[in-house]
């Protein structure tokens, strides 16, 4: 009975055996899959969706885990998640290209007026701020503190128009436009300041 016991115990151990050994070419061939598969998605996924990424890579991390410690059942059963995941980050990736693409067009396309208008808004502030320095009376509701404020003020605008303009040379037009943007801003407040009506 004992000797029957041996028996039986060795052959369900060589039936588990087999079965582990039928599981690790499939196993293999899944963590291979998936490396490749987040391989081909990474560069654009660390631009466009690193958070997800993050995610994936942490879902590879643990069915390379599974196959290190001989869990073929495990790397198998969770491999469709991950194969979801790496695809649902792919499609992230690309819509935010997608996006960035457009914003990036519509920022070059705003660059041209831009850079003839923000600089002569400046430019205007400057004249408006030398004639009002020069002394005498300040118009109706002009402050010589309002004044004093424009006059800081340009070294900072004229420094983030160099860094726009700079921008657009290396053809980031979406930092040079919101740089822009920024100048146009507190120009436009400073003016006000100054009893100026900036254009639109």
């Amino acid at each position: 009975m004992k000797k029957q016991s041996i028996w039986l115990l060795a052959a369900l151990t060589a039936v588990l055996v087999i079965g582990c050994n039928m599981q690790k070419g499939p196993a293999e061939q899944a963590v291979a899959g998936a490396q490749a598969a987040l391989d081909a998605v990474r560069d654009a996924a660390q631009k466009y969706a690193p958070e997800q990424l993050g995610g994936v890579e942490a879902q590879l991390s643990d069915m390379k885990g599974n196959f290190q410690k001989g869990d073929y059942a495990a790397v198998l059963a969770g491999a469709p998640a991950l194969t979801a995941a790496i695809s649902s980050l792919k499609d992230a990736a690309n819509a935010k290209k997608a996006e960035a693409e457009q914003a990036l067009a519509k920022a070059k396309d705003d660059w041209g007026p831009a850079s003839a208008a923000v600089p002569k808004m400046v430019d205007d502030l400057a004249k408006r701020v030398e004639a009002l320095s020069k002394g005498g009376k300040l118009p109706k509701g002009v402050t010589k503190d309002a004044v004093t404020a424009a006059k800081s003020g340009l070294d900072s605008l004229k420094s983030t128009w160099a860094d726009a303009a700079n921008a657009s040379t290396s053809g980031d037009y979406t930092t040079a436009m919101a740089k822009a943007q920024a100048v146009k801003d507190k120009a436009t407040a400073l003016m006000k300041s100054l009893g100026m009506t900036p254009a639109s």
